[in-house]
């Protein structure tokens, strides 16, 4: 709950866009699918009995009452409520009579919105008192009847909950962290899906009690808090040994059609101290620091009809970026966000349709990944895809540079750096995009709704007035006999943005660039070279631009990056599994964006008060060490000259390790 800013007051209104634009894409596929015949597939009784594990989403709202004593007393009733999702393992123990006998834990999460965090705002004389919620679970019995392929139960134990307290108006940091504890009661019913699988829907009511906190500046507040949840929930039997003796990965045995498949992903980076004769508020801190980001996916792919998938990537993301994810353009971890979350929160993340149509022809085979149902496919087809995914989902792809959990975690290498694309604050958008793909080339089209104003959760909902427009084109050749690819994107977003030379001509609006902010357009291109040079050692490269007139909406502060490196993988040495990535970049801005940061304005990520302009230029190498096929360990250093753009500050060199592990 990156986030991961992870997401959003015009949020409600998103939530309802993917059936808009789902509806808008596809007006044929319900006819299509009332066509064909459906057939419930036919499954064996599911035995109940064993240890399992699960992850669920819903929604949970309630009530917290109490009062704040700032001098006086201020009485407080609050309702809340929000999307909240999480992790379960449980046992159960089925007796002849088909009574059902177990136990539960479970933990849950808010979503990256702020306000699904949110339990309370108390305002007093000089202060403001925030109540949130970090997490909830409970350990519970269950008891039920159970048939072959049903399951009822109720269900009640130990309930307990994590928060924070912070006055909002201290001028210094006032925080305390209260625990909970109370107790839980509710019901379910639980359908097998298949041999190893089955889903849920539960409703659980949690007295989490009364708690009492006394803040640094005197505030006291007491308060309590009960909440009810409504949600679905999915499980997968295991034994001993995990998920090996009764069916080998997490997603052996589930339902025809299916793959379920997750990650995780921990990173932490470090840095010394470096040369800074001053800072400002978005740079990195001179004294050196180290922090860490953590994610946790699942990937939910169905093909539910002919040619027609759905894909659903819920995600959880804690941790935070090196100076809260600022002070350099092209920043360190791929993996941090703009918002910091000191507990893991929730994001829905992807989930969208996509509908193919094979044209005959020539087949080949695709290799199932976490947006990509593996199978036979015509090469000559039209693929349709609309929902929630991000724009690089589709666009930019590239084998040795791409995936900041696997390869360089670096923002100017593993993304075109100049690429402004539509995103929230954790790269994730709504929108549509066709592609027509053939043996040598493939074409793309997509459009996308921007953020509402730069560097926020919220949308833009004026359909195709406002928005980002993308095309690629995507060249496949042989240079030597080896393989290689050439793209070629262009973009343009229609945004919300200030006027960076609009700002600065107007020395009354002391820097305010939002006081400029109107409809505007903003344009560039994406170069993206890829050319295996051996069956192990591949070469990439990136040139990327922008026309840097209007303030970046989503991405980073970039106007022009060069970036390219080679991968190298460990097969002469013995370890083919290992990858060793050598890369760079040099970044750059517009005259009127070095104008405006060099004059004391902030960027998304840059400004440091004052600027002694020179290019950003970074290098970073990594070696990833295949522990099993399934778990990796990197090593990275990260070598920046001019972070931000400033020579007056840095070099910096900055150390990393990632355990990214696949299940």
């Amino acid at each position: 709950m990156t986030a991961i800013r992870r997401p959003h007051s015009l949020r409600r209104p998103a939530r309802y866009t993917l059936a808009v634009v789902m509806t808008a894409a596809f007006p044929a596929l319900s006819a299509q699918a009332a066509d064909l015949p459906l057939k419930a597939p036919a499954i064996p009784a599911y035995d109940w009995n064993g240890a399992y594990v699960g992850a669920h989403i819903g929604y949970s709202f309630g009530t917290a009452h109490g009062e704040v004593i700032d001098g006086s007393a201020f009485p407080t009733h609050h309702h809340f409520g929000g999307a909240m999702a999480g992790f379960h393992a449980g046992y159960n123990v089925l007796l002849p009579s088909r009574i059902l006998l177990g136990a539960e834990a479970d933990i849950s999460f808010p979503s990256y919105f702020e306000s699904n965090a949110l339990i309370a705002t108390t305002p007093t004389a000089g202060n403001m008192l925030t109540e949130r919620l970090d997490y909830a679970g409970s350990l519970r019995a269950r008891l039920g009847y159970a048939t072959p392929q049903w399951l009822l139960y109720v269900t009640g134990g130990f309930a307990f909950a994590g928060e924070r307290f912070e006055n909002e108006l201290a001028p210094f940091k006032d925080k305390r962290i209260a625990y909970r504890t109370g107790w839980t009661a509710g019901a379910g019913i639980e359908y097998a899906i298949a041999p190893l699988w089955s889903a849920r829907l539960e409703y659980l009511y949690s007295d989490f009690g009364r708690t009492s906190v006394v803040m640094n500046s005197g505030l006291q507040a007491t308060s309590a808090l009960d909440m009810h949840s409504v949600r679905l929930g999915l499980s997968r039997k295991i034994d001993a040994a995990g998920f090996g003796a009764n069916g080998g990965e997490l997603g052996a045995g589930a339902p025809a059609g299916w793959e379920i498949s997750g990650q995780s992903t921990y990173i932490a980076q470090a840095y010394p101290q470096f040369r800074s004769p001053y800072s400002g508020p978005n740079s990195l801190a001179p004294t050196g620091q180290a922090k860490s980001t953590w994610s946790t996916s699942l990937y939910i792919n169905a093909r539910l009809w002919d040619g027609g998938e759905v894909y659903f990537n819920p995600e959880f993301a804690q941790g935070f970026g090196l100076s809260d994810t600022a002070g350099l353009a092209g920043f360190s971890n791929g993996e941090a966000q703009k918002s910091n979350f000191p507990y893991p929160r929730f994001n829905p993340s992807r989930l969208f349709v996509r509908q193919t149509f094979g044209f005959g022809g020539e087949q080949e085979t695709l290799e199932s990944g976490p947006t990509q149902l593996g199978g036979k496919a015509d090469v000559s087809r039209l693929t349709l895809q609309a929902g929630k995914f991000a724009v690089l989902d589709v666009f930019d792809g590239n084998s040795y540079a791409k995936d900041p959990r696997k390869d360089f975690m670096n923002w100017s290498l593993w993304a075109p750096g100049a690429f402004d694309y539509a995103a929230d604050k954790v790269g994730l958008t709504y929108g549509a995009t066709a592609e027509l793909n053939q043996k040598n080339w493939a074409v793309r089209f997509g459009y996308f709704l921007m953020d509402a104003e730069s560097n926020s959760d919220n949308f833009d909902m004026r359909l195709f007035r406002r928005g980002e427009y993308v095309a690629e084109l995507e060249q496949r050749y042989k240079l030597f006999g080896l393989p290689g690819k050439l793209r070629a994107i262009a973009w343009i977003n229609s945004a919300f943005s200030g006027s960076y030379r609009a700002t600065l001509d107007n020395p009354a609006l002391n820097l305010d660039i939002a006081a400029t902010r109107q409809g505007r357009i903003k344009y560039g291109y994406v170069i993206n070279l890829e050319q295996a040079l051996s069956d192990t050692v591949g070469l990439f490269g990136r040139w990327s631009w922008n026309d840097g007139k209007t303030e970046i909406m989503a991405f980073t502060d970039i106007d022009a990056s060069l970036s390219g490196g080679l991968s190298i993988k460990g097969k002469s040495w013995g370890r083919p599994d290992d990858t060793i990535g050598l890369g760079g970049a040099i970044n750059a801005l517009s005259r009127d964006h070095r104008d405006f940061i060099a004059a004391g304005g902030l960027g998304v990520l840059v400004g440091d008060g004052r600027l002694n302009y020179r290019q950003e230029r970074l290098i970073e190498a990594y070696y990833a060490y295949a522990i099993t096929p399934k778990l990796t360990a990197t090593a990275d250093y990260q070598f920046i000259v001019n972070p931000a753009y400033n020579a007056d500050r840095g070099p910096v060199s900055i150390f990393s390790a990632r355990l990214h592990g696949e299940f």
